[in-house]
């Protein structure tokens, strides 16, 4: 069944309304609401909550001073680095201060939502207002400070380097200078997030749902900040609609608040965010300004390459440096690199913290990389083709090392691939070199149309480690379990595929559980696109074992080598003689010796059975009983998907109006485990990555506010403004893991920007620097450009060894 394109299990359940998200759950619970800083950077002066005491069915208000001494502490820093020298994250409630607008300050607890919002809005907190720092260019000027203790509102600085790039770009032929910018933006699902607590004093356990992306994790946050036996906390994902990243963030203040406050009233409690509060408390992502130096030949090879930008990172640091860590390693890309330095800072604002958001730093080095590549181009007068394959690494030169650590602490090693071939597909996929005649022939019509392409490679299948456990029930059914969570990505369907080539039993006699800490206790979660390469393998190495496990019984009771036995249609049969066999319903009995029989099917497993060699335990040493297996998948490295986007774009000349005319999509995942499920990611991914280019963006004013926090401000792709997503895939196996996969899930968002910045600068025959890009700035970036007026299009400079520039 593996690389078939089997429609998605899951699928009916949730069409068919029966879905059971966390809003589903809890409707008799306490309600939980929260009272959120209004400004971006304030003291708190005073906290009166004497008002919302006469609310009908209040039940509880916490401040910061209410917390205990864990709960009163900053929240953990997920991922420590030696260059994050400055590290501040946020408080459960705020202590004191708070740095964006949306940061928790008072929690109320009442009989339902409607009551808590009541004393919510009768509560009065007193503020001191502090001066603000927004954007890149106020945090690195450094007028105030985010944080007093770090006036320089520097949180890291990291730089890392390979061969001797000032050297190299001070000989070179050819070079250029570029500054680019990718603004900030947000995941938005559809399902914001959500808690629900059931605390059984009785027997000290505790039971919580998270709308989350790492269930495993949360329950770890929980029992140690609550400071409770692990083994007293489950934490079970429900379905979840959507992630995107936004999710993999833990512990929010909220998953700590519910089961706390549970534990203190003895009743079930749940907090649903609404819409607005995801806007402005959930974090965002993307924010970076790039400033590049690239030499090249002239053929437009690149001899040396430097790059420093500065990350916004926002009020807080929770997550690390993952982000900008990957933005400076998958800068670059498919091509080779012998002289490459890359500097970042990472810096506070007065905003919404930022995490990763699908793509997780990639776009906005793809941005960086692509673009350089069209400038190098159009300076020498070369096809954007022939300057991106005059580039390429070859694909004998696989495993390429690059001599950078990547955001997983190893070494930034591709590990297979064939770029040419992909950029082969490509230009016939979107037709490139017939694009002339097509862009001459709607020039005379009055027509304005453009093509762009961009390439990427994707650090997929990060560590440190996936669990799966296959067990085969004594019904012959299979329950599949990983740690893992899923948000729509298909799991079900992909790893009931791969137990079924294994066991040989239908794919609908296969039910996968995933994110429930009471199935499975060892898991990392699901981010870096990493479900399928990290839990599919791990699911693949339990069901190998089950399989050599069922073999060896049914050989045992045919008497005959478990070689010589195939496992088809729920049966271990003999080669060649199928009536000679077993149902894996029987073998599953057998796995475990009984005492008692309560069927018939049982008795075969009894002591007076005659079916076990009376002179042997009935479970034999190193075995266990049952028909199962935990298999654990840990890889040495990350695996590198890659891909190549093409897309055409018209732009309105009266109005500016961008239209997505063709959107083509080359990617390589290694080894395809479900070419459908692999399209619809890609899909999403694309109209995630038009999003980007052409419509999300967090618009923030000088004081802090965000002012378009609702989806009536905040923009989005329609399915009218996403094309049919033309797709062909290449299948270069990973060497790395036994299914030989690498992952798929950001794919297609990385290189949306890139692709359509080139596409729009190819039909005005103007430069694209920064990205989103909406009509009305495009339209003043054409009347600036005819004018005269330097803008966001200002061109690169131009050097040459001598020292002279140009624009």
């Amino acid at each position: 069944m593996v690389g078939q394109p089997i429609p998605r299990g899951e699928d009916p359940r949730l069409l068919r309304g029966e879905g059971r998200f966390l809003d589903d759950m809890g409707h008799d619970a306490l309600a939980i609401a929260i009272v959120r800083s209004p400004h971006a950077h304030a003291r708190i002066t005073a906290i009166d909550a004497d008002d919302a005491l006469d609310v009908d069915g209040l039940i509880a208000i916490y401040t910061h001073d209410d917390l205990p001494a864990k709960l009163q502490a900053p929240l953990p820093l997920l991922i420590p680095h030696p260059a994050l020298t400055h590290v501040r994250t946020q408080h459960v409630l705020a202590n004191g201060e708070v740095n964006h607008v949306g940061e928790a300050v008072v929690c109320v607890v009442a009989r339902d939502r409607y009551a808590a919002e009541d004393a919510v809005e009768r509560i009065r907190v007193e503020y001191e207002l502090l001066p603000t720092v927004v954007g890149l260019d106020e945090a690195i000027a450094a007028t105030h400070a985010v944080h007093d203790e770090i006036p320089s509102n520097v949180a890291a600085e990291m730089t890392q380097e390979i061969g001797d790039p000032d050297a190299t770009i001070a000989a070179a032929p050819h070079s250029l200078t570029l500054h680019l910018d990718i603004e900030r933006s947000a995941s938005t699902p559809l399902e914001t997030r959500g808690v629900h607590a059931h605390h059984d004093r009785d027997a000290r356990r505790l039971l919580v749902h998270s709308s989350t992306q790492a269930p495993t994790s949360v329950r770890a946050a929980i029992a140690s900040l609550l400071e409770l036996p692990f083994g007293d906390v489950e934490v079970a994902a429900p379905d979840v609609g959507g992630g995107f990243g936004v999710k993999i963030m833990h512990p929010w203040p909220e998953e700590l608040l519910v089961p706390w406050a549970a534990m203190q009233l003895g009743q079930d409690v749940k907090f649903t965010e609404d819409r607005r509060e995801h806007f402005i408390s959930a974090n965002h992502e993307r924010g970076q300004v790039h400033d590049v130096r690239v030499a090249f030949d002239d053929d437009g090879r690149i001899l040396g390459l430097t790059v420093d930008f500065v990350h916004d990172h926002g009020a807080y640091i929770p997550y690390g440096l993952i982000v900008p860590i990957i933005t400076s390693t998958q800068l670059l890309g498919p091509y080779r690199m012998t002289d490459y330095r890359v500097t970042f800072r990472s810096v506070f604002t007065n905003t919404v913290p930022v995490s990763p958001y699908r793509g997780a730093g990639r776009p906005q080095g793809c941005f960086v990389m692509e673009r350089t590549m069209d400038a190098i181009a159009r300076e020498l007068g070369l096809d954007r083709t022939e300057v991106r394959s005059n580039n390429f690494i070859q694909p004998d030169e696989f495993p390429y090392e690059f001599g950078l650590t990547f955001q997983d602490g190893r070494a930034y090693t591709y590990d297979s691939g064939d770029f040419p071939a992909s950029l082969a597909k490509l230009t016939e996929l979107v037709g490139w070199d017939d694009f002339p005649r097509l862009k001459e022939e709607a020039a005379a019509e009055g027509r304005m149309i453009g093509i762009g392409l961009a390439t990427y490679v994707e650090g997929t299948g990060v560590g440190p480690y996936e669990g799966g456990h296959v067990l085969v029930e004594p019904t012959g059914k299979v329950q599949v379990a990983t740690g893992l969570g899923t948000q729509g990505q298909g799991h079900e369907t992909v790893f009931a595929q791969i137990v079924a080539d294994q066991l040989g039993v239908a794919f609908e006699d296969i039910e996968v559980v995933t994110g429930d800490s009471r199935r499975l206790q060892y898991s990392v979660g699901t981010f870096a696109s990493r479900a399928a390469v990290m839990a599919g393998n791990a699911i693949h190495l339990a069901a190998l074992e089950v399989r050599e496990k069922a073999l060896r019984i049914a050989a045992d009771a045919l008497e005959c080598d478990p070689r010589d036995l195939e496992l088809v249609d729920g049966r271990a049969q003999v080669l060649g003689s199928p009536d000679a066999g077993l149902p894996m319903s029987v073998i599953a009995t057998m796995a475990n010796p009984l005492r008692y029989a309560f069927s018939d099917a049982a008795k075969v497993a009894t002591q007076f059975s005659g079916a076990s060699d009376p002179d042997a335990p009935p479970v034999a040493d190193g075995d266990r009983p049952g028909l199962e297996a935990h298999g654990y998948y840990s890889p040495v490295r990350s695996t590198f998907a890659n891909g190549m986007h093409a897309v055409i774009v018209e732009i309105d000349p009266d109005t500016s109006d961008i239209e997505v005319l063709r959107y083509a999509v080359v990617h390589d995942c290694g080894k395809l485990l479900n070419p459908r499920i692999v399209a619809g990611q890609v899909h999403g991914g694309v109209a995630q990555g038009i999003g980007g280019a052409l419509y999300e963006h967090m618009a923030y004013d000088e004081a802090g506010q965000l002012l378009n926090a609702s989806f009536m401000d905040f923009l989005m792709p329609y399915a009218t403004e996403v094309p049919t997503v033309e797709i062909d895939h290449l299948e270069t196996p990973s060497p790395l893991n036994p299914l030989g996969i690498k992952g798929a899930g950001e794919a297609g968002v990385i290189p949306g920007s890139a692709a359509i910045a080139a596409a729009i600068e190819d039909a005005i025959g103007i430069v694209i620097t920064a990205m989103p890009i909406s009509p009305s700035e495009l339209h003043h970036l054409r009347q600036d450009h005819a004018a005269g007026t330097p803008d966001r299009a200002s061109a690169p400079t131009t050097s040459t060894p001598d020292g002279s520039t140009s624009s």
